[in-house]
């Protein structure tokens, strides 16, 4: 009697395997549609805001002095502190993944930002 050689059926198996758990990500995140506002043309900012800058090498600025991710909220707090209008502007390279600004958005509405924006270049046609 021919034994089944099962060789074959498991190298088989394991390249689908693989093929599954590489493009199972890119099948996950690209199933999410999201329609990003453009700018044509904004309104510049009325007064004047603090400043979070997030630089490409994912460093927060706030007004222009470097401040380390966990001190983020302490400098937030003191910039923030005695304001009548607590407003917080944030600047982040286009580079920086959006998890970096959602994190400023949320030290800043934790430290009392009554209004926040996002800085965009406005398109130039």
């Amino acid at each position: 009697m021919a034994d089944i050689n099962m060789i074959p059926l498991i190298d088989v198996s394991l390249v689908l395997l693989i093929i599954f758990m590489v493009l199972t990500p890119y099948l996950v995140t690209s199933q999410i549609k999201i329609n990003l506002p453009k700018t044509v043309s904004g309104l510049p900012a009325d007064s004047d805001p603090v400043k979070v800058q997030i630089s490409a090498q994912r460093t927060f600025y706030v007004n222009s002095k470097a401040v380390l991710a966990d001190d983020l909220g302490g400098a937030l707090r003191s910039a923030l502190q005695g304001r009548a209008d607590p407003v917080v502007l944030i600047e982040a390279d286009a580079a920086v993944p959006f998890e970096y600004v959602v994190k400023a958005m949320d030290q800043a509405k934790a430290q009392g930002a009554q209004k926040m924006g996002v800085a965009v270049m406005a398109d130039k046609k």
